[in-house]
């Protein structure tokens, strides 16, 4: 069963394909791509697929993709999750993606904290990682904000409009207590 997460203004549910539509206006807008290394969606078919594979992820244990709600309101304002989960080596990278319009409210801060106690509590997480380009630094700023610790810089480790960038890598450690 897939988990749905709350917090005190956000639900972050499954992604369906009643989804579809919000996914590719979220996915296909410049101000959105601009930090996130992946090429503008196109299509409803590409989006699906999408969807279809995140289904698979999660049943595989190789990744978790939530949508973002705002409590009492229809449809998402963004997505957030685990890729690269290895339930071997108890990490996961986090990522996530906001539309423009919800971005400054701190639905981000509210939705990764949430997301970084289900990775650590339910997911039995030791590691959380997170790529950033440079040059984005609202996330560089939340992030660290959070707790994360700046591990370094990839070089050239993003290709976002065949422009190769430079990404800082992050990471949360679960320091359980002995």
């Amino acid at each position: 069963m897939f988990p749905v997460l709350s917090t005190e203004r956000l639900i972050l549910r499954e992604l369906t394909e009643n989804d579809a539509t919000d996914i590719l206006k979220c996915f296909s807008n410049p101000d959105v791509l601009r930090h996130y290394g992946q090429k503008p969606l196109t299509n409803l078919q590409q989006v699906q697929q999408i969807i279809n594979n995140f289904s698979k992820n999660y049943d595989e244990k190789r990744g978790i993709k939530w949508g973002i709600t705002i409590k009492g309101q229809e449809g998402i304002i963004g997505t957030i999750g685990f890729q690269e989960w290895s339930t071997e080596h108890k990490r996961a990278e986090i990522s996530y993606a906001l539309f423009p319009d919800s971005w400054g409210q701190g639905y981000a801060k509210e939705a990764v904290n949430r997301v970084i106690s289900f990775g650590f509590q339910e997911m039995d997480l030791m590691r959380i990682g997170a790529i950033v380009f440079t040059e984005n630094e609202a996330s560089n700023k939340l992030l660290t904000k959070l707790g994360f610790e700046k591990e370094g810089v990839l070089k050239n480790y993003m290709y976002q409009d065949d422009i190769p960038y430079d990404t800082n890598i992050y990471s949360l450690i679960n320091v359980k207590p002995s």
